[in-house]
């Protein structure tokens, strides 16, 4: 199997990891009612658990299972499946739901309920899960009748305690009277979440290990999780999650707070078994099929299909740069060298229908993940891998920070960082920001025509009765030849237009950068883009 072939197959489950288990390229929230009663299984300790044991439990049990782990030869995770559970096809699988009225908490009054995933399908590897209350975890046991089946899935669902394939969490977070489903855990380190009113859209990762490498890539797995019961009152549900793979081991500890935009604080330390020089912190994995520009091979009806448009980055120096999302012809990986990153994220900005056209997909419904380091992540690069696609259904775009220094085997590395799912981060008052990138040809001579560049930028935090001074543009290139550069006002969104011209001159890879610069010294984003042949 090629690279290209293993990196976009390894991006594949994604979609399948919707809550609702809708059919490939439909996100849509799903809602359950507060009034729902719950018969939420027991918990019963059996002797198959390993991790998610009843017991006493504080912010050092996961830590410590996680170091221990670490030194012990790396065992595979059990796959085994009863034989009801065996080739289920994707129907048959999502054909398995779960039981509303067995959520647990759901006949508490509190704030938040959750729900289980089986196993089976895709998810065949087991997922230990306890409920931890008053300092004692608790392990929760797997039964048949937490889950329904409809007409396509005939085969009876296992007795014994087979364990799950994950969790969501529900809370009022559109309404006061429905749950919606606000985060989701399943599938190898992969999470995802979502502000209010929006759709699913990009997942995070816990850890990425050799992302696009020529070796193959690593996927880790939350083998366990530990989910606190949440007070009355509280805003705010803990989750901690034990992460295992060939090269390391990890201990988690989220803290998520629903909302406009939902917010999770993140504490993990990871226990290298090996020299980790191939590390991705804060990853999130996107879709990006086409925009406006390099529309040269789209046939379709909508002017836009992409879950993230960008990936905005806030370097150590305070330079904010967007950097719009491409569907290459070939693999591709771009770093961005920076100390101290003070943020990046995959955005979704267009949120306009008119600019998707999309009914069931709703794509500028999807949030945007924004990745806040908490203290000094030192000297690496944002990296973005950009892999070929020609179907929607594929995870192509992954973005994460990836450390300079190896981290070594038998160390304990601890970093924390914020995500935050919603809309994109506030820019300061009379920043600009870029607002559309669009390109076509301009002009139909020699071997590869020139291309005609349309970067719009606005002012989300205008300043008031102040006077702007027009700006000036500046592209600087890797190669080929840039003409023609003008800055025009844009009096329909009260910024300004750049527009130039790149004669490719029979080059295959050309960087770009443009600033605008402002008289008064106001900042404005940096766009950058890479055009390939």
């Amino acid at each position: 199997m090629s690279l290209l072939s293993k990196a976009k197959s390894s991006l594949q489950w994604k979609k399948l990891t919707s809550i609702s288990l809708l059919l490939p390229g439909l996100a849509v929230v799903s809602m359950m009612p507060l009034t729902a009663n719950a018969a939420a299984a027991k918990a019963v300790a059996t002797p198959e658990v390993q991790y998610a044991v009843s017991g006493k439990f504080n912010r050092n049990t996961v830590a410590d299972l996680a170091r221990k782990l670490s030194k012990k030869p790396y065992k595979d995770p059990d796959v085994t499946l009863p034989a009801s559970l065996q080739g289920l096809s994707y129907d048959e699988y999502r054909d398995i739901r779960f039981n509303p009225a067995s959520s647990i908490w759901a006949d508490e009054a509190l704030p938040f309920q959750m729900q289980l995933f089986h196993r089976g399908f895709y998810f065949k590897e087991t997922v230990e899960i306890a409920i931890v209350e008053e300092g004692e975890s608790r392990h929760l046991k797997y039964s048949p009748d937490l889950f329904t089946t409809g007409e396509v899935m005939q085969q009876p669902l296992p007795t014994e305690d087979v364990g799950f394939a994950g969790f969501r969490l529900h809370n009022a977070l559109n309404r006061p009277d429905y749950f919606d489903e606000m985060a989701v855990f399943q599938g190898a380190s992969y999470f995802r979440s979502l502000g209010k009113n929006q759709a699913y859209g990009l997942s995070s990762r816990g850890l990425a290990l050799k992302t696009a490498d020529p070796e193959g890539e690593q996927f880790p797995t939350f083998r366990a999780f530990w989910i606190e019961k949440p007070a009355k009152d509280s805003s705010s549900i803990v989750v901690y999650a034990l992460l295992d793979s060939p090269s390391t081991t990890g201990a988690y500890r989220f803290t998520l707070r629903p909302g406009k935009n939902t917010v999770m604080d993140i504490e993990a330390t990871l226990f290298p078994r090996e020299d980790l020089n191939k590390v991705g912190l804060g990853t999130g994995t996107s879709m990006f099929m086409f925009s406006s520009y390099e529309r040269a091979k789209v046939d379709d009806f909508r002017p836009r299909v992409h879950d993230s448009d960008g990936l905005l980055m806030l370097n150590g120096r305070g330079e904010r740069l967007w950097r719009p999302l491409g569907n290459p012809a070939k693999l591709q990986i771009s770093a961005f060298m920076d100390n101290g990153p003070l943020g990046f994220g995959l955005l979704q900005r267009n949120r306009d229908f008119n600019n998707f056209q999309d009914l069931e997909a709703r794509y500028e419904r999807r949030p945007s993940l924004w990745v806040e380091p908490v203290g000094n992540w030192g000297r690496g690069a944002v990296v973005l891998v950009e892999i070929p696609t020609e179907s929607e259904i594929h995870d192509n775009i992954v973005a994460y920070w990836s450390p300079k220094d190896t981290i070594p085997a038998g160390s304990e590395y601890h970093y924390a960082y914020r995500l935050v799912w919603g809309t994109a981060p506030v820019a300061g008052q009379g920043e600009a920001v870029v607002d559309a990138t669009r390109s076509g040809r301009a002009g139909i001579t020699g071997p590869t025509p020139k291309r005609l560049f349309v970067i719009d930028y606005r002012f989300p935090n205008p300043l008031q009765d102040i006077e702007i001074q027009k700006p000036t543009a500046k592209v600087k290139n890797s190669t080929g030849d840039i003409k023609n550069i003008v800055v025009n006002e844009n009096t329909l969104n009260g910024g300004y237009r750049v527009t130039f011209e790149l004669d490719p001159m029979d080059e295959k890879l050309i960087e770009l950068r443009m600033d605008l610069e402002f008289t008064d010294g106001r900042k404005a984003e940096s766009w950058m883009y890479q055009w390939t042949k």
